[in-house]
């Protein structure tokens, strides 16, 4: 949750800055955002795959 967390938050200081009238923070803010979403979803599809593929871990007795 560490990278949604950071894909939020930065996403919300573009919109405050954008709102302000800081063109270029807004958008430093939102493409960062955009890119840790990217990040997140790429390391969510991945593990979502490999859970499919390999099914529930053992049980531990």
């Amino acid at each position: 949750m560490g990278l949604l967390h950071w894909a939020l938050v930065f996403l919300v200081v573009a919109l405050i800055a954008a709102i302000l009238g800081f063109a270029g923070i807004a958008a430093a803010a939102a493409g960062i955002a955009r890119i840790l979403f990217i990040i997140f979803l790429v390391i969510f599809l991945i593990l979502l795959i490999m859970h499919l593929l390999h099914g529930r871990p053992p049980r531990m007795p």
